[in-house]
């Protein structure tokens, strides 16, 4: 299993791999868009 956390998903983003890197970007998306809900809830 692949590690999950925002900064595995910034080194893959250099990855030649084009499923690597939808797959980072979909993780950093998902991390900001929580990391934006936490923030307001406050």
């Amino acid at each position: 299993m692949a590690k999950q956390d925002i900064s595995s998903a910034y080194r893959q983003m250099k990855s030649p791999s084009i499923k690597t890197r939808k797959h980072a970007l979909k993780l950093i998306k998902e991390y900001k868009r929580n990391k934006r809900k936490v923030l307001t809830a406050k």
